[in-house]
């Protein structure tokens, strides 16, 4: 289980990109492709054309960690039907831990929980 505050997103290339890259390559990757800053403090996901392999781009106090993993066998689950002009896609922390473990989000079945309100009032 991965534990993250819940203001850091998870964005998801929907492009496969080419994971000899490393941490220049990935950042200019989320810089030009995905249009998000690599500075950010939130975790860019990439994928490779067979999905047997991810990293994840992520920008801790000072420097960026990439986590890499590949499969043995079998594939990552796809994501979501997205059309072909959106470069990214942005995911729940729980997701990206299905993703990593494998489990469709198509299959998967969750539990309605309490969100706050997108908007706080201020009187």
């Amino acid at each position: 289980m991965i534990l993250l505050p819940r203001s850091v997103k998870v964005y998801v290339a929907t492009q496969p990109v080419s994971l000899r890259r490393s941490f220049d390559g990935l950042s200019n990757e989320a810089r030009a492709v995905l249009h998000k800053d690599p500075l950010s403090g939130h975790i860019l996901v990439f994928l490779n054309r067979r999905r047997n392999q991810v990293k994840l781009l992520l920008w801790t106090r000072g420097g960026f960690t990439v986590v890499h993993k590949r499969l043995e066998a079998g594939k990552f689950a796809a994501l979501r039907k997205v059309s072909p002009e959106v470069a990214c896609v942005e995911l729940d922390v729980h997701e990206l831990s299905m993703l990593l473990e494998g489990i469709a989000f198509a299959e998967a079945r969750t539990s309605k929980r309490w969100e706050p309100p997108t908007h706080a009032r201020t009187m």
